[in-house]
């Protein structure tokens, strides 16, 4: 049972890959395990989901894996020494040759890419390290000039910050990893480099409702179209590295709280991901300043913040998780923390308005009440899902048939789920929800819950009723 309502993702690697360190990951905070289809084969991918599963049937608590596509990742060709320094003002060629490069040109094994460019649009190559604007573009080649100088090497990565290229952001391998990564039971499936809203339809159409689709928003098109990218999404990440790189970096902690209060609005988990303990890839304490954001993404009331690099690839992955769970916890704490978190509750959208309805009424009446849980009966979590909206003071307990929606709900904030069968009448409903609602450590004998669920049983979206019940001393 974890004590805040803020969830950890962490990010599986080299450093962690193994059942021994996933296990102490998940014990010192970590409710969700990334896999990185970047750096990930499908047999390694496989062997990470079945070491969480297997850790999940020991511990009696579901675990959420999260399946990251790589997405269309632009990158430059070769060099013919590996490596070129590239030097202010000078005149550079990206062209559709597959010659190995040199001093003055490099291939760009993209045609797409060629045939959009335009004079004036900028180039930048590793992250951004270097920094080109086209003077001259054809069909077949692009003439640009070198604004921040450096050394460019082989297969170096490319981001277009100005360029709308006219293709999927789901590319083959994404569509072989999908497909491997659905077959293996991942409950999320994150796209990179969303640009529109058919980007993610495109995704959720291939996974037939198998997982739940999570956007990355690292584009400036996708800023653009926040609404209506939030809107068809299951969840959001706001992966600011990519942002960072083509945006100007002052606007990337604006964006952060616009998509989070977005997100929010629409009743969306968002995860706020990329260098929030980066110095903990090396060292085992993190900055002041790594400290300050992740506790600014938890007095957000982000659904949950991520570790990539540092769980995956760093030298204390276990300890960057526990750092993050105890960030969390005493952020929760807070005396500030419940105002801030007040001051940003939006109003629903009209989409669904009774079940929303339901949601802000059980909300109000925990706090009213003073009741110590909200017990959701869910289905799909979609109950669950509005009631975290709300970010009621009471935590929520969702009670599911379905294995597959606790694990889903996860990565979703203030919920504890747990996989019980269904319920069959009202009674049933109610006796149930007090047991568990006192097994799992919310409430003891005399307490009062609430209860929230649909009628008739067991269908989906029916949340239509609200009932306070009262522990009695059977109810361990």
């Amino acid at each position: 049972m974890r004590l805040r309502r803020c969830k950890i993702v962490a990010t599986l690697g080299p450093a962690s890959a193994n059942p021994a360190t996933i296990s102490a990951l998940f014990h010192a905070g970590a409710d969700l395990f990334r896999i990185n289809m970047s750096h990930t084969s499908h047999d390694q991918m496989r062997w990470q989901a079945a070491m969480i599963r297997e850790l999940q049937e020991e511990c009696g608590r579901p675990i959420g894996i999260l399946l990251d596509l790589q997405g269309p990742k632009p990158r430059i060709g070769t060099f013919k020494d590996r490596a070129v320094r590239l030097v202010k003002d000078a005149h550079f060629v990206f062209d559709s040759d597959p010659a190995p490069g040199g001093q003055n040109r490099v291939g760009l094994p993209h045609p797409k890419i060629l045939r959009s460019l335009k004079p004036g649009h900028t180039i930048l190559i590793d992250d951004g390290k270097v920094r080109l604007h086209v003077a001259e573009a054809s069909a077949t080649h692009a003439v640009a000039i070198v604004d921040v100088a450096g050394v460019i090497s082989n297969r170096k990565g490319v981001s277009l910050p100005d360029t709308e290229i006219p293709v999927s952001s789901i590319t083959k391998k994404d569509q072989a990893d999908l497909k491997a990564g659905l077959d293996a039971g991942m409950d999320w499936v994150a796209v990179s480099f969303v640009r529109r809203p058919d980007d993610v339809a495109e995704v959720k159409k291939l996974t037939l409702g198998r997982a739940l689709v999570m956007s990355k928003l690292e584009k400036p098109d996708a800023i653009s179209r926040l609404d209506e990218i939030v809107e068809i999404s299951d969840a959001l990440m706001v992966a600011r590295g990519d942002l960072g790189v083509e945006m100007p970096l002052e606007k990337v902690p604006g964006l952060q709280k616009r998509i989070n209060r977005t997100a929010r609005r629409f009743g969306k988990p968002v995860v706020v991901a990329t260098q929030m303990l980066e110095s903990m890839v090396r060292a085992p304490v993190p900055t002041r300043a790594e400290v300050s954001d992740v506790a600014t993404a938890v007095f957000e009331g982000a659904d949950a913040v991520m570790l990539s690099a540092e769980s995956a690839a760093g030298s204390y992955p276990v300890e960057a998780v526990a750092t993050m769970n105890r960030i969390a916890e005493e952020v929760e704490r807070d005396t500030y923390y419940r105002s801030i978190i007040n001051a940003q509750r939006a109003p629903p959208e009209a989409a669904n308005a009774d079940a929303i309805a339901i949601a802000v009424a059980a909300r109000n009446f925990a706090e009213t009440l003073d009741l110590k849980a909200i017990v959701a009966w869910t289905s799909s979590g979609a109950t669950a899902f509005r009631i975290a909206r709300e970010r009621p003071e009471a935590p929520v307990l969702a009670l599911t048939p379905n294995r597959e929606t606790a694990c889903r709900l996860a990565l979703v904030w203030g919920v504890h789920a747990v996989v019980t069968k269904d319920a069959h009448d009202v009674d049933d409903m109610a006796k149930r929800a007090c047991k568990l609602a006192g097994r799992e450590g919310f409430a003891e004998a005399q307490d009062r819950i609430l209860i929230v669920a649909g009628v008739p049983f067991g269908t989906p979206g029916a949340t239509n009723m609200i009932k306070i019940a009262v522990l009695d001393a059977d109810s361990k």
